[in-house]
């Protein structure tokens, strides 16, 4: 809790110091709290009129708070004055409280920051005016000191409302991080049903979109991995054991150079866009595609896309029938003695293979000679026979070579 709040003890040095007896004194703070409720009415007044915009933004109950404190504030002060030691813990309390209402509400302090602006100086102006016109003798170096005494009082209630602000938006901020956690968690089940996201989702006031992707990081909970720099929308999923993120919209505007970016340092997979209630097959895919480059088969900069290595994905999936694979479509090139020819051979057929066997683009892929590719081309010719040109088994002789040259490159 803040501090109680104690403006200067002016009451004494209200009048000159061979001034009046205690009766005029008395007669000044009595005069000067009949001008509270003006004092506190004008300055609703004119906040309504200076932020129309924070004013709307509240019911009438909140209204009648916002006309309440303002006289309470304005009050008390007044009474500081003629007690200095009276306990200020209660108002202290109010504003702390209104402070954290406002971050209940998702605002910022900036607009409660201008009304104690606005409030100050109406009430300045006010009491100042009612001192003036007293007949005893108030100098304009007690005014001075009165409005300066003002000013500090209210910086200290703006700094009880700035420490409830604090306070509850840090648990704000939490709670919102654990529905989010929630949401995410949810997303990455088999088959989730929508009415069950929408609900999570309007908990944590995430708009559900139409199409999402899942990203699976490198590291594991606790590391010291440098946090994303995400869009606000993304939901962050280091809390799991395998760390995850759902970005909503991936193929929207800007939106893959920005997770680029953000994802700059960090190993990571970025799963294909789905349906929203698909972010499970999009994670494990993704999850599918970094494993393969810890293991070194995919050596693409990151983060990589799941989607532009299907066939890796694939072979990875059983190694028993890529085994199978590469030994029944690869096993007259495999059985070839001299080894570095071999390895020419295997990546000159897989290059060939996605370019349509253009040997002109086939050399300039490869940084060869084009005559280089038709001697080798021959040569696979004469290992594998018309099987090499055959359209139905392309698919197959992809897969095995993919599968047998990527450990090696």
């Amino acid at each position: 809790m803040s501090p109680s709040v104690r403006p200067p003890a002016l009451a004494a040095s209200l009048f000159p110091a061979s001034g009046t007896d205690a009766g005029g004194r008395d007669r000044l703070i009595s005069a000067l709290r009949e001008r509270v409720p003006d004092a506190a009415r004008d300055a609703v007044r004119q906040i309504e009129r200076d932020l129309p915009v924070y004013v709307r933004a509240h019911d009438a109950r909140c209204a009648r708070t916002l006309a309440f404190s303002i006289e309470w504030a304005i009050g008390h002060f007044v009474d500081l004055l003629g007690d200095p030691d009276l306990p200020s813990a209660a108002v202290t309390e109010h504003f702390r409280r209104i402070g954290a209402a406002e971050a209940r509400r998702g605002r910022s302090l900036e607009p409660l920051q201008a009304a104690f602006r606005i409030g100050a100086g109406v009430a300045i102006r006010r009491l100042t005016e009612g001192a003036e016109l007293l007949d005893a003798p108030v100098t304009s170096a007690t005014v001075v000191r009165m409005t300066q005494a003002m000013l500090g009082y209210l910086d200290q209630l703006a700094s009880a409302a700035a420490e409830g602000h604090a306070g509850d938006g840090a648990r704000q901020a939490g709670r919102l991080q654990a529905r989010r956690r929630a949401l995410l968690d949810k997303l990455i089940e088999p088959d989730p049903e929508l009415a069950h996201i929408r609900l999570l989702a309007a908990e944590c006031d995430w708009p559900v979109p139409r199409t999402a992707a899942a990203v699976a990081l490198s590291g594991q909970p606790g590391e010291r991995a440098p946090r994303p720099a995400l869009p606000p929308d993304a939901l962050v999923g280091l809390h799991r054991n395998e760390p995850c993120l759902i970005v909503p919209d991936p193929d929207g505007p800007g939106r893959r150079r920005a997770l680029d970016t953000a994802l700059a340092g960090r190993t990571a997979a970025i799963g294909p866009t789905m349906p929203v209630t698909r972010c499970a097959l999009s994670l494990r895919l993704a999850h599918d595609a970094l494993a393969l480059v810890r293991e070194g088969v995919i050596s693409a900069p990151s983060p990589v896309t799941a989607a532009d290595h299907i066939p890796a994905t694939l072979i990875g999936q059983s190694p028993d029938l890529t085994a199978l694979l590469v030994d029944r479509k690869l096993r007259p090139l495999l059985r070839s003695p001299r080894v570095h020819a071999r390895d020419k051979l295997a990546e000159t057929f897989l290059t060939c293979i996605e370019n349509n066997f253009n040997a002109t683009e086939v050399a300039a892929r490869m940084q060869v000679h084009a005559q280089t590719v038709r001697y080798r081309l021959r040569q696979l010719e004469a290992l594998f026979g018309q099987d090499l040109h055959d359209p139905a088994q392309r698919l197959e002789f992809h897969l095995a070579l993919r599968a047998w040259i990527g450990p090696r490159h």
